[in-house]
């Protein structure tokens, strides 16, 4: 995944090294010497993340992340303070003027790509949320949001996974003044025994467990439907790069080094626990304003409505991301001979049970929509064409490969899909070709034998 990263430092042999070290992972790179050109650069480009250093001349990077971090049209943006500072409270200081990692000089590679890819995932999540929230705005004419900086925490939740007693103990301490639950589960017996993990709102995990892998831990949470969004900060031991590398790599959204500085464990916490009540808002907000009216009634996918809506906000020039964006469309092969045959109540059976399937198939950035009649539309943000076939191959199989159980018939039957694929490129710029050339290939598919996948002009065939 690239990005557009912003390095901001005074000093140009600290700018040069940065920007070849990022543009050498395939990174596009501005950059900026002084807090003044940085907050320009900022509001005009809106990076996708920001390498800060905090000891400038004049306004320094503490006082930038502030001005950023006040600003709603900008604070969505991750920062990442650089500075050769290394005492806990220069860290707990970035913590809370709204940085959301610390990086002390001189910068190892791999650590800092495992931290920028990291941190680019989770903006991209935020970035769709909000897209689909603007696109509610539409319908509902409601124009009042929060931001981040005005989330709450009150009544937060935390799970503390932890099997030293007195390191348990010393984290409760940290904590309990405010957060309200901190839980605690020892993994006596190899895994989390905690009941209702989704009332959570951030777990605490170490990587020190002597009865269980903590990284598997994480990766069970990452991979569980009701904590996939809950944000994990892992306890891990300074110096140890190469097991932070791989817990970033599976979704771990923070973490603090031994030994622990209650402060920055405290900052860290109450940073974690607001992004992830500022995304649960922007979730239960969108459902709230759309569900009833955007939102197809047999099969629960978005409708034609919403999708032109969404796509327009997609494609607007606001969205840097509508390069990387492709479009499935979806047509079930021979409908009218299920409804026929086995009566309409049976072809909207065909219809929810479709809809199911290609939903628990895509990703959670990814937009399905019911296009008219038995044609779907899947949006991806962040795809290539490899990516796209690949999605719209596994779609087809699992639509062709169980049959769909119907209340008209004693036996399941077989129901089969054809899907046509684009993404944009120079010449498919706009929704208006991206559905054209989606439904060249839709096309392409019907007349090649239906139950395949086809693209047109932005596929080499």
């Amino acid at each position: 995944m690239t990005a557009r990263v912003l390095v901001v430092d005074d000093v140009l042999h600290n700018v040069k090294l940065l920007e070849a070290k990022l543009r050498s992972e395939y990174f596009d790179v501005l950059t900026a010497m002084n807090g003044i050109d940085a907050l320009e650069i900022i509001e005009k480009e809106l990076p996708d993340i920001i390498l800060l250093d905090v000891m400038m001349p004049g306004m320094d990077g503490f006082e930038v992340c502030r001005r950023v971090k006040a600003n709603p049209a900008i604070a969505h943006i991750p920062i990442i303070m650089v500075t050769a500072l290394d005492q806990p409270k220069d860290r707990v200081t970035g913590l809370e003027a709204g940085a959301d990692d610390f990086l002390t000089k001189p910068i190892q590679d791999l650590p800092l790509f495992a931290r920028v890819r990291s941190l680019v995932r989770l903006k991209v999540l935020m970035d769709e949320l909000r897209i689909r929230n603007s696109t509610g705005k539409a319908f509902s004419g409601n124009d009042n949001e929060e931001n981040s900086t005005t989330i709450k925490f009150e009544d937060a939740k935390v799970l503390l996974i932890e099997d030293y007693e007195r390191v348990a103990s010393r984290i409760v301490g940290y904590l309990e003044n405010t957060v309200d639950t901190i839980d605690h589960d020892n993994v006596s017996n190899g895994s989390i025994s905690t009941e209702d993990l989704g009332q959570y709102d951030l777990f605490i995990i170490s990587l020190s467990l002597r009865e269980a892998d903590g990284l598997r831990l994480c990766s069970s949470i990452r991979s569980t439907e009701i904590t996939r969004h809950t944000p994990v900060l892992i306890l891990i031991d300074e110096g140890d790069n190469d097991t932070l590398i791989q817990a970033m790599e599976l979704g771990v959204t923070d973490y603090v080094t031994r030994p622990i500085d209650g402060n920055e464990l405290l900052a860290r916490v109450k940073s974690q626990i607001r992004h992830k009540r500022f995304a649960d808002y922007l979730r239960g907000k969108m459902k709230k304003n759309m569900e009833m009216a955007v939102t197809d009634a047999v099969t629960n996918l978005y409708n034609r409505h919403f999708l032109d809506i969404h796509l327009e906000n997609v494609f607007s020039p606001e969205n840097d991301k509508q390069a990387n964006v492709s479009l499935l469309m979806l047509d079930i092969d021979h409908f009218k001979r299920i409804n026929d045959t086995y009566g309409h109540a049976s072809g909207d059976e065909v219809l929810e049970e479709f809809s199911k399937r290609i939903s628990s198939n895509i990703r959670s950035i990814d937009l399905a929509a019911r296009y008219g009649g038995e044609e779907f539309v899947v949006v991806m943000p962040e795809t290539d064409a490899s990516f796209a076939l690949f999605i719209a191959e596994r779609l087809r199989r699992v639509i062709c490969d169980e049959p769909f159980e119907v209340s008209g018939s004693e036996e399941p039957i077989k129901v089969e899909v054809s899907i046509g694929v684009a993404i944009v490129s120079e010449n498919c710029d706009t929704k208006e070709k991206l559905f054209s050339e989606a439904d060249k290939g839709l096309y392409k598919a019907k007349d090649s034998g239906r139950n395949r996948v086809c693209g047109i002009s932005c596929f080499n065939e």
